[in-house]
């Protein structure tokens, strides 16, 4: 689902400042201290802003544009991921998504990706006009994609990585409801970044994008647990 190569803005190979997932960390987007902002296309323009103690993230109309901050670490493993994000009103049809997630490799990647949604998917999830889509994946150990229907607006999303047996049980919550769980065949041994985007991704639409599209993070928060 993702072809990664980084176009890296700011310097991408970074030695972590932790030797082990951090206790609790927040971020509250008064500044992008701790983040790091790259692109993964041909547009080097920094398209973010901070507005308001929000991350502001956009991609332009006709565009693929793939716009992210990543955290500087990638250390974060078993406990709760948190985003309180504002899904924008995304331009009918439009390929484009708005993304809470952590990323380890392509291999091992949990996501929260939403967008307007195939009209085919829309259909099959009885989605109204003011309602886009959610997909919760697991990019593989095993692949699932799960979509489900939600309002625009402000949502929280979650993350919650337990262990079973040692390996990682993730769960997806959405404004503290469980929407979809999956067991991983992987435990610890990997680590994640955590990660905001917005991006021009063809599977969720039906169209290049016809506007700008955006996305508001209010703030991004993990708590440790073993």
């Amino acid at each position: 689902m993702r072809f990664i190569y980084f176009c890296v803005v700011s310097l991408f190979f970074y030695v972590p400042v932790f030797s082990q997932s951090p206790q609790s960390m927040r971020w509250d987007f008064d500044d992008v201290e701790g983040w790091v902002y790259y692109h993964q296309d041909d547009n080097p323009a920094r398209q973010y802003s901070l507005e308001n103690g929000c991350l502001r993230i956009f991609t332009r109309a006709n565009s693929f544009d793939r716009k992210k901050f990543r955290t500087k670490e990638k250390v974060y493993t078993t406990g709760r991921y948190k985003w309180r994000t504002f899904i924008s009103d995304l331009g009918e049809g439009d390929q484009s998504s708005i993304g809470a997630w952590i990323y380890c490799d392509d291999h091992h990647e949990i996501d929260f990706e939403v967008g307007y949604g195939k009209q085919e998917v829309r259909e099959q999830l009885q989605a109204t006009p003011d309602e886009v889509i959610a997909y919760m994946t697991t990019q593989d150990h095993p692949f699932q994609s799960v979509p489900v229907k939600i309002k625009k607006g402000w949502h929280i999303f979650e993350i919650d990585l337990s262990l079973v047996d040692g390996k990682y049980k993730v769960e997806w919550m959405i404004d503290g409801e469980t929407v979809s769980t999956v067991q991983q065949t992987y435990g610890k041994e990997i680590a994640f970044h955590i990660y905001c985007s917005v991006e021009n991704l063809k599977f969720l639409g039906d169209h290049i994008a016809s506007q700008d599209n955006y996305a508001l993070y209010d703030f991004v928060s993990y708590e440790y647990r073993e």
